[in-house]
């Protein structure tokens, strides 16, 4: 019987709530938030495309069903970053 190593399948990041402010994400014990505010993209999303997020490198975040890409700064510091893309 083959079984594959343990933690080969566990994700270095979830969404932990989606909330009517905004959502919640857990990356390495760090837990980050993220308003409708501040990122729009989230707001009308089927909350599907919102759990559907991966880290293709450590800090840096990817949706891909909604082909948003966020770094752990920019979820921290929002307010570094003012250009904007608006949701549609």
């Amino acid at each position: 019987m083959n079984s594959s190593a343990l933690g080969d399948t566990t994700s270095l990041v979830e969404v932990t709530n989606i909330s009517s402010h905004g959502v919640w994400i857990l990356a390495r014990d760090k837990e980050m938030f993220m308003p409708y505010e501040e990122f729009p993209w989230f707001e009308n999303q089927p909350v599907k495309a919102i759990l559907n997020v991966e880290e293709p490198s450590p800090g840096h975040f990817y949706w891909p069903d909604i082909d948003v890409d966020l770094t752990e700064e920019i979820i921290e510091h929002p307010d570094r970053f003012p250009k904007k893309a608006k949701s549609t």
